[in-house]
């Protein structure tokens, strides 16, 4: 097929498909929303160039791509249907022009033998260690999310985590390397856990509800999204997934292709998914075989989880076990935790006692928690922070102003006024003084957390001096993949059909300028008044004020021809 066919059976073909399905192929080719296509025909010569053609490869497994190096044998069904959706061959089955060069330039000696599938054999050890596995990394993804909770991970130009946030985690006890850090926090971005505004990671409303699940249903939800998230290549056609020792050689076109399986196979094992060499664990082999998967196996291998602990006097909370992760959120709300291990330590102070009624708690509800989980019951030590630190809090209130709208700042404590009136720490929210009280024309929400930042016993309170729970994390938006692409490129998909509407014409007017351009010998076949027809040759020379002109090679003179009256072009060979 000539190129230029290509070109027009390839618009014909974008013409035709809906608009998600054209923003899903825009944004496989990284085709920048901005472009300026001017209609169909644009967008199939921009697809056709070897550079975009080149960007659509490396996502293909070695069936479609032994299609594509196959320039005489149609592409079978099922890769046929693939490959069209990515705009690779055209209805025939068989590769577009530029597609197959681009192929064959990758690949000029075709796609290496596949690696047997070795026997999958686990062991005692492996098996141990796999379980082990799971219990260290959902609690580490459980103290990422706390951690992103508390503070968003700042993404780098790259979009990976940087140097400042990696440390931050590290710190944290949350992981133990920045390696680790940036393998567990992709695996959560993947199955949704964090979701990002480009600047930084966030956690998502699923990965808040995904806290308060017990150990083992979290990990179950993620087992299945890890699977749900392999590339498509490493996908078995029943659900599962190939042998992992095939996975560097699934994508023949992509040149990271045995990084990024190593990447997914180490996400894999960290979930124990996989053993350490490679091989689906018992609970995990039910799924790598497109079934559900086998939690029962793995249940009698995880520690039994705890719902008590042991108070102190000391202000520490012992956990005897892994605790309950709802329960252990909750405590953490109100206790720094030292420690984590299967046995857990948690520490009290004034500090963490005033962040929790900040968050909403209050004496009689951290009294009931701490009295329900207590093995020990609730020491005197801990009982007086509680009832200090609820007493002093509060002291400052801040609220909305009905009429003004602005924000007000109160307090009955005259030296606390004075001290906030002064606070540098506090500029960026222009604090001033009216009469007995603060104002602002900043949000109440901010101002309340800049106080609450700078130490000041501040509570939201509503216009009947209710006090209000502020929720201080931010969550990312809901992740919505059928949508977002087409949002993005709604305007220029928009231009391209409007672009489109003749599009015999646009396509007549089309090859016309490329003849010019070329300055070729073509066939033009016009339609004369009395309704006959007849060829001339020229050589393409103008074309502009909707006529076209060449020299005629029979009659060696120049010719201008109406457009409207062209039915068609044809090259000479």
């Amino acid at each position: 097929m000539p190129e230029t066919s290509a070109q027009r059976a390839l618009a014909v073909s974008l013409s035709a498909r809906s608009d998600t399905d054209l923003a899903r192929l825009f944004a496989e080719r990284s085709v920048s929303p901005s472009s300026t296509w001017r209609d169909m025909f644009d967008a199939a010569e921009a697809l056709l160039d070897p550079a975009s053609v080149a960007r659509g490869l490396p996502a293909l497994n070695r069936d479609e791509a032994a299609a594509l190096l196959d320039a005489e044998h149609p592409a079978p069904a099922g890769v046929r249907e693939q490959l069209a959706s990515h705009a690779l061959v055209g209805e025939d089955g068989l590769p577009f022009p530029s597609v197959f060069e681009t192929a064959r330039e990758i690949l000029p000696s075709g796609i290496p033998d596949a690696v047997a599938p070795r026997r999958a054999t686990s062991t005692p050890e492996s098996t141990g260690a796999a379980s082990e596995a799971v219990f260290t990394n959902a609690a580490s993804v459980a103290d990422i999310l706390m951690q992103t909770l508390d503070a968003p991970l700042g993404r780098i130009g790259s979009g990976s985590l940087g140097a400042t946030e990696r440390r931050r985690l590290v710190d944290a006890g949350a992981v133990t390397t920045a390696a680790e850090a940036d393998l567990l926090v992709g695996l959560a971005a993947d199955v949704g856990l964090l979701g990002t505004n480009d600047r930084a990671w966030l956690v998502s409303p699923a990965g808040r509800e995904w806290l308060r699940l017990p150990t083992l249903e979290r990990w179950q939800r993620t087992a299945e999204a890890l699977r749900d998230a392999l590339p498509r290549a490493y996908r078995s056609s029943d659900g599962g997934w190939i042998p992992t020792e095939q996975w560097a050689q699934a994508t023949p076109f992509d040149l990271e292709g045995p990084d990024r399986a190593a990447l997914w196979i180490k996400r894999l094992v960290r979930w124990g998914l996989l053993d350490a060499a490679g091989h689906a664990t018992p609970w995990a082999r039910p799924l790598a075989e497109g079934g559900d998967v086998d939690t029962s196996a793995l249940r009698e291998l995880l520690p039994p989880e705890v719902d008590r602990v042991y108070l102190q006097n000391d202000l520490t909370a012992i956990a005897p076990g892994p605790l309950a992760p709802h329960l252990d959120v909750r405590l953490r709300s109100m206790a720094a935790r030292e420690s984590r291990a299967q046995a857990s330590s948690y520490r009290f102070s004034a500090a963490t006692i005033g962040a929790a009624i900040t968050a909403g708690e209050t004496a009689d509800s951290l009294r009931e928690f701490l009295t329900g989980i207590s093995l020990t019951g609730l020491p005197q030590p801990l009982a007086y922070v509680i009832e200090r630190t609820a007493a002093e809090h509060g002291r400052v209130r801040v609220t909305t102003d009905a009429a003004s709208h602005l924000t007000r700042v109160m307090t009955d404590d005259e030296t606390l006024l004075r001290s906030m009136e002064v606070d540098q720490s506090l500029r960026s929210i222009a604090l001033t003084r009216t009469d007995d009280e603060l104002v602002s024309h900043v949000s109440a929400d901010v101002v309340f957390w800049a106080l609450t930042d700078a130490h000041y016993p501040a509570v939201a309170v509503d216009a009947d001096g209710r006090p209000r729970a502020l929720e201080r994390a931010k969550l990312a938006a809901p992740a919505s993949p059928e949508t977002a692409p087409a949002d993005a490129y709604a305007d220029l998909i928009e231009r391209l059909r409007t672009g489109a509407e003749d599009s015999d014409a646009a396509w007549l007017e089309r090859e016309l300028d490329q003849a010019v351009r070329a300055r070729s010998v073509i066939d033009v076949t016009v339609r004369l008044p009395d309704g006959s027809a007849r060829v001339f040759r020229l050589e393409a020379t103008g074309l502009g004020g909707g006529r076209l002109r060449g020299r005629d090679r029979g009659a060696d003179v120049e010719r201008t021809l109406p457009l409207s009256h062209i039915d068609g072009v044809a090259p000479v060979e």
